[in-house]
């Protein structure tokens, strides 16, 4: 996917606009690959997943969505620190109990969306980026 011009521009100058246009584009990438939302922004007192998505085979996958406009200074897979795992691992438990989902095969993902200054949106996924 390209971008040009004025959108571009304003996503790349308003990180939070950025951030929820990745989180987008990161569920339109699992969408093609047969997966359903089951809610995104999920929240609780011990932390947030971005993005929780059911795979074709039914495992639960909890994602970490990364946006950036570059990696002049730190790759962005480095921003997913050991305190956030653990963060996002609380929260998939409090989802999981109560959604009654025990039986169900779970997963955490990590997904950097990239959106160049040339236009260009890179996706790296990684699947099982680190276990409950």
């Amino acid at each position: 996917m390209f971008l040009i011009g004025k959108k571009q521009g304003k996503l790349l100058s308003d990180s939070a606009l950025l951030g929820r246009w990745g989180q987008k584009q990161c569920e339109k990438f699992f969408k093609a690959r047969g997966c359903k939302t089951l809610t995104k922004n999920f929240s609780c007192r011990t932390g947030e997943i971005d993005l929780i998505m059911a795979a074709p085979d039914g495992t639960v996958i909890f994602v970490e969505v990364k946006t950036r406009k570059n990696e002049n200074y730190v790759d962005a897979e480095a921003a997913v620190t050991s305190a956030k795992k653990q963060r996002m691992k609380k929260a998939a438990n409090l989802f999981v109990n109560k959604h009654k989902l025990h039986n169900q095969p779970l997963r955490f993902d990590v997904v950097i969306v990239m959106l160049g200054e040339d236009g260009k949106t890179d996706i790296r996924h990684y699947e099982s980026a680190f276990t409950p």
